[in-house]
């Protein structure tokens, strides 16, 4: 598979030629304390202030990672405070005086002001602080050796991060690495971290014993996602690449043959992948599972949600029902009621390829059609540029039309797919959203960039109703569908939460080949209400039932057609 770790430029950079470290660190940590803990902390920190604002890092005079590598054995001697910060002054005097910057400064208006709030709240040396607020003054501008705006995207990329996927289980520098890494390019280039549970400058000190004390590569894996929860975004935990133990020793390759999926707040069997498999399992859909292999539906689901990074709860326990019923086995004992009966039964489980697990979100079939002589239905899980005109002329003299996102649109089937159909739907220019993009000269920066509007492009309006269906496997691309939808003249959106990420992604990559991705471009609501965490909000809410799932119903069809047909 295609991986976006390790991009380079074809200019040779000093740092490319140190490989000092490329087969470990060599680095032995003592038990690790209070002091210790702070001092990492705060290590961490100014080792990431200085990858993203030194001059002579971002021209690409040293590998950074090691450079990290050569301090840490004195550095972890270091007795106290005053001895700590000395040994960082001098660390960073190492690297020699800072020119003048005529050019750097802050934009008045950011909607996002960089976070040096560690730097001002720490108790450390006054001429350290004075280092630290000096190179900011002076910090590095233009083309970075470690991050870039993309051409394709429009948004930042890493580049020249080293995955280390040799290391089948990175000793313990690496693993620090991983997490200095990780919480500085969130601290620099996460648009939507203050929007997070927690304070993002304590996650640090908390994740240091965590990753410093795993003793195999299966916690490593774990810790790495734990941490990226943290963040609360629907695209971090999105096909997620290394984490190849988690996925084979803990999850386990093996499937039921049913969905299931949170309804009411039980577990509910909803449909078949296979319904040629049913004769061998039993459960029936509106069933609901309550043990599975003897253990509580709510206890695993307890053990399981600190490793499904999701922004919001809806996401989170979409994704873990995928995984609850997987295993290594080739059995599972499930305790489920059917129809008021409690029943025990073992069922098979079976292997991906005999089952087509993504049949609801990823549609073969075309993308549009007449549910009656006047309603339309659209579906954008199959939907191409080639379809919009198609639509137009089958549906214009219909009395409403329904677009279902309950589901994935392909990858970048033609660039502004969505607004080709949306501005079918307005009679003028209508806002739809405002973004934050990060300025690069300043890291932590965002400014917004001016709103999008949608425009008619010369077609006659579409006089009927639309109705948009929208729930928690509506995200990123198919969230911003919802929102040009939304622009609408007469648009209503019912359903629930959606996944609550909007926008473009940025790859981060990590010792011990792994990669994963975050929302790198802020997304909001015209008015400038975030779209993280908070999605598309639905006009009017309706969910699936229980009941409705035994009766075979689509409830939020059935809704999106009652409101068309109302006076």
């Amino acid at each position: 598979m295609f991986s976006n770790c390790h991009k380079e430029d074809i200019i040779f950079y000093p740092a490319e030629g140190d490989t000092e470290f490329d087969k470990g660190s060599s680095i032995d940590f003592p038990e690790l304390n209070e002091q210790l803990i702070a001092n990492l902390d705060l290590l961490g920190k100014i080792w990431g202030f200085l990858k993203y604002h030194h001059p002579v890092v971002g021209k690409g005079k040293y590998n950074w990672d090691y450079e990290l590598f050569r301090i840490l054995p004195k550095y972890l001697k270091v007795k106290n405070n005053e001895e700590r910060d000395k040994f960082i002054l001098d660390w960073i005097n190492k690297y020699g005086k800072i020119p003048a910057c005529t050019t750097c400064q802050d934009t008045r208006d950011a909607f996002i002001k960089p976070d040096l709030s560690w730097v001002e709240s720490r108790i450390m040396n006054s001429d350290l602080k004075g280092k630290i607020r000096e190179i900011k003054k002076n910090r590095y501008q233009g083309d970075h050796y470690y991050v870039r705006m993309s051409k394709e995207m429009g948004n930042h990329e890493f580049l020249h991060e080293k995955s280390y996927s040799g290391l089948i289980y990175p000793d313990a520098g690496f693993r620090l690495l991983a997490l200095f890494r990780y919480w500085n390019m969130i601290q620099y280039y996460y648009p939507d971290k203050y929007l997070a549970d927690k304070d993002w400058n304590d996650v640090l000190s908390e994740y240091i014993p965590i990753f410093l004390t795993v003793e195999n590569r299966l916690a490593y894996e774990l810790a790495v996602l734990q941490m990226i929860g943290e963040m609360w975004d629907s695209h971090a935990g999105y096909l997620m690449e290394g984490c190849r133990t988690i996925e084979e020793e803990l999850r386990g390759n093996k499937y039921a043959p049913f969905r299931v999926w949170f309804i009411e707040g039980k577990l509910v069997v909803t449909d078949y992948y296979n319904w040629r498999l049913k004769e061998t399992s039993g459960p029936e859909p509106g069933d609901i599972i309550t043990h599975i292999d003897g253990e509580t539906v709510e206890s695993i689901v307890v053990k399981m949600k600190n490793y499904y990074p999701a922004a919001n709860n809806a996401r989170k326990l979409h994704d873990i029902s995928f995984d609850i019923l997987r295993s290594k086995k080739s059995t599972s004992v499930i305790n489920y009621i059917s129809y008021g009966q409690s029943v025990q039964k073992e069922i098979p489980l079976y292997n991906r390829n005999q089952m087509n697990i993504y049949k609801w979100i990823v549609k073969n079939e075309r993308s549009y059609k007449l549910l009656s002589d006047d309603i339309g239905y659209v579906t954008v899980a199959s939907i191409t540029i080639e379809d919009i005109q198609a639509i137009r002329e089958l549906f214009q003299n219909t009395k409403g039309i329904i677009i279902d996102i309950r589901n994935y649109p392909p990858i970048w089937p033609s660039l502004h797919l969505d607004y080709s159909l949306g501005s079918w739907f307005i009679y003028a220019p209508s806002p739809v959203s405002k973004i934050s993009n990060v300025n690069l000269n300043n890291p932590g920066e965002f400014i917004f960039t001016p709103i999008a509007s949608i425009q008619n492009t010369g077609s006659v309006t579409y006089l009927g109703k639309v109705i948009v269906l929208v729930n928690e496997i509506t995200l990123s691309s198919a969230e911003c569908f919802a929102m040009i939808f939304r622009a609408g003249v007469n648009t209503t959106i019912i359903g629930s939460t959606t996944a609550a990420s909007l926008g473009v992604t940025t790859t981060i990559c990590l010792p011990g080949g792994i990669e994963t991705r975050f929302t790198s471009i802020g997304f909001y609501y015209p008015d400038g209400t975030p779209t993280q965490r908070v999605g598309i909000v639905p006009d009017v809410w309706v969910e699936p039932t229980i009941e409705g799932i035994r009766q075979g119903r689509d409830e939020l069809l059935e809704k999106a057609i009652s409101l068309i047909n109302e006076e």
